[in-house]
């Protein structure tokens, strides 16, 4: 598991950006790869998953 904090995420829309602490990588993550409710700047912890245009962040969860 990757640690990380939510950059941006939009309920509306469903979708945001997780952005790695090991190397400031950002990661895009859907709703559908969440498993706890998340904001803005929220500590998390997540997998990485290849997606149709790279890799996502997925089991993403409060840390």
């Amino acid at each position: 598991m990757k640690e990380g904090t939510v950059k941006f995420f939009n309920d509306s829309k469903g979708y945001g950006f997780v952005k790695d602490s090991e190397d400031n990588q950002e990661y895009f993550v859907h709703v559908s790869g969440l498993v706890d409710e998340v904001r803005e700047n929220d500590t998390v912890t997540f997998d990485l998953q290849e997606g149709r245009k790279g890799l996502n962040a997925v089991n993403v969860k409060l840390a």
